[in-house]
């Protein structure tokens, strides 16, 4: 039977810190039995043994900081700054911002505070936050060999995640078996998407005939939900046939389908363990003290693993009676990776990890398109116009028109880059490394080894001078926009994507716009993503408009935000973050349905 966390902890830490108390108590007491003029009075010698760890700790705090200056001389370079706080404070600033911070704002102080680039610790660990893209370009291209997931990240996530994709030092491994599956072919097979997407059309439709808003979050992750797991597993989870919730004050209008549909208990455990993961992060590999007596994501996986048991025992099954045998084309990515591996672990493993990945990534990136819709209305007007040009009114999109939709791929651009679905990402360094300088004439950053490497995409996605500086004018572009339009780095503004600002900016520093990470790492489904979460809005512009948000359910973002910078004063919604970022309370939207035959 396995430790709980916390007792397994102390075990593991226990010889670091007994065996110097040890190694002193062995030595005075040899020194007093050999030599009888040798005496320690009984205090000084229980200070002695109790104070041996704290002593060699300070000592060597000092001594790696010297050291770390040393190499850092040695190699013409500098260390970065670091954050005159303690360690408890830094602590304490996590943990206490949690339920009010914007994602990545305690990092974005940190580096308008103290620099770009800025170290601090997390208790025992050592950490960096940068901003910089060419500090990206080295961690996830450059010197990708001399990074990885590190132990820290591998404890923290472990129980949820396993030895997945995304907790997994061997993740090429994991790359190798599922990157045959992403194929041009296989994910443009839009016959999942159109039918989840008609369910979805009369769930909304249905609640909004009833004179209630919809949490389209809620709706939209049910349809993330349920093409991933028919796409990548073959399975029919039919998470939309349990319908979604009503606006709080009208509970009682849920039906027991909604509460007992296998699909609700997982998608709560899911997001429940991802938040616990994402709370971890707060403690460093210290986590375990805190949930000391019990794993609390334990429960939750095996409530997940529950829940994909029936799809694997399938795939497993039809292996087995030589079903997937006799064709070398596997249906699903399931079938895939059953003929690399019949380790139920490792498959369970990697089925949790395509779900983080196929559901809650183009949830995020669908939720956040449809707010910035109800903002825009310009836009939305706009996106229409291509989508009866290129697809028409009613007609399904298929692959070759959507690639010539190109106001559409800048419009998802713009909202991943103001609200990537993973906000905040790092490796650790597995040697010391150097980081390129920010300014030419200056020296680069020394980066001892076991330093977590954090950088805040969403803050990189949003700097002024990245993107577009204030003070910048772009001419007029439609008759709706005002002449001398302000466009800068914290504005919505598709046309940064299909303007001389792409060559200006993004051409010229690749690194600035990650929201699919990139080099060796880049994610395998991002032009998924991009089919998919295209098909929905063209369906659904194809059905809907006048998209308005229901202010009187939203949850309403901090007070403290209005004193932001002009996007978070700006929110009327609460953007919040686990591993992935979601709207806090849910999304809930009113929006008319649109008659085709007078367009």
């Amino acid at each position: 039977m396995e430790l709980p966390p916390g007792p397994k902890y102390l075990l593991e830490v226990f010889p670091w810190f007994a065996l110097p108390s040890l190694i002193t108590y062995s030595v005075l007491y040899l020194l007093e039995k050999t030599n009888t003029n040798f005496n320690v009075p009984f205090w000084a010698t229980f200070f002695l043994v109790v104070s041996a760890r704290p002593i060699i700790v300070i000592f060597n705090y000092y001594y790696s900081i010297w050291q770390n200056n040393r190499a850092a001389l040695a190699n013409n370079a500098v260390l970065p700054p670091s954050v005159p706080k303690s360690m408890l404070s830094i602590v304490s600033e996590f943990t206490q911002s949690k339920e009010n911070r914007y994602p990545g704002g305690v990092f974005l102080r940190f580096t308008e505070d103290y620099g770009s680039i800025v170290r601090f610790n997390v208790l025992t660990d050592a950490s960096l936050i940068t901003d910089e893209p060419e500090h990206v370009k080295a961690i996830l291209a450059t010197q990708f060999d001399s990074f990885h997931k590190g132990s820290v990240f591998y404890s923290q996530a472990h129980s949820l995640l396993g030895e997945g994709v995304f907790n997994s030092d061997g993740e090429m491994f994991h790359r190798a078996m599922t990157r045959p599956f992403f194929t041009r072919e296989r994910i443009t097979d839009f016959d999942i998407y159109d039918r989840n997407w008609s369910i979805s059309l009369k769930t909304a439709k249905a609640r909004l005939n009833e004179g209630f808003s919809l949490d389209i979050q809620d709706l939209i992750s049910r349809f993330t939900l349920d093409s991933a797991t028919e796409f990548l597993f073959g399975g029919e989870v039919g998470s939309l046939s349990a319908g979604i919730p009503y606006p709080p004050g009208h509970e009682k209008a849920n039906s027991p389908v909604f509460y007992n549909h296998p699909s609700t208990s997982f998608v709560k455990a899911f997001t429940k363990g991802l938040s616990i993961v994402a709370e971890r992060g707060n403690f460093g590999k210290e986590w375990a003290l805190v949930e000391f007596n019990s794993d609390q994501v334990t429960p939750l996986r095996q409530i997940i693993d529950d829940f994909t048991e029936p799809l694997l025992s399938k795939a497993l099954h039809a292996r087995s009676n030589g079903t997937n045998l006799k064709t070398n084309e596997e249906v699903t990515l399931l079938e895939h990776l059953v003929k690399h591996t019949q380790d139920t672990k490792i498959l369970k493993d990697e089925l949790v990890n395509l779900l983080v990945a196929g559901r809650d990534t183009t949830m995020c990136l669908l939720t956040f398109a449809v707010y910035m819709l109800a903002e825009h209305p310009d836009i939305e007007k706009r996106l229409r116009e291509e989508i009866y040009d290129k697809v028409g009114a009613t007609e399904a999109p298929t692959y070759e028109k959507m690639r010539e939709m190109r106001y559409m791929k800048a419009f998802l651009n713009e909202v991943l880059r103001l609200y990537p679905p993973v906000p905040s990402n790092g490796r650790t360094t597995t040697k010391p490394v150097l980081l390129p300088a920010i300014r030419p004439g200056e020296k680069p950053f020394y980066i001892p080894k076991d330093t977590t490497c954090i950088y805040a995409v969403i803050n990189i996605h949003r700097r002024k001078d990245l993107w577009g500086p204030d003070g910048k004018f772009y001419p007029l572009r439609t008759l709706e926009y005002d002449l001398n339009t302000l466009f800068t780095a914290l504005e919505f503004d598709p046309d940064r994507f299909l303007d001389d600002r792409v060559k200006k900016y993004l051409v010229a520093n690749p690194y600035i716009f990650c929201p699919f990470n990139a080099g060796p790492r880049i994610c395998l489904g991002q032009q998924f993503a991009y089919n998919e979460a295209s098909f929905y809005l063209i369906r659904l512009l194809q059905n809907f408009t006048e998209f308005t948000l229901d202010n009187s359910v939203n949850i309403p973002p901090p007070a403290q935000w209005k004193f932001r910078d002009s996007l978070t004063a700006k929110e009327k919604i609460f953007p919040t973050a686990h591993l992935t970022l979601f709207v806090k309370g849910g999304l809930w939207v009113k929006m008319k349905s649109l008659d085709n035959e007078q367009v």
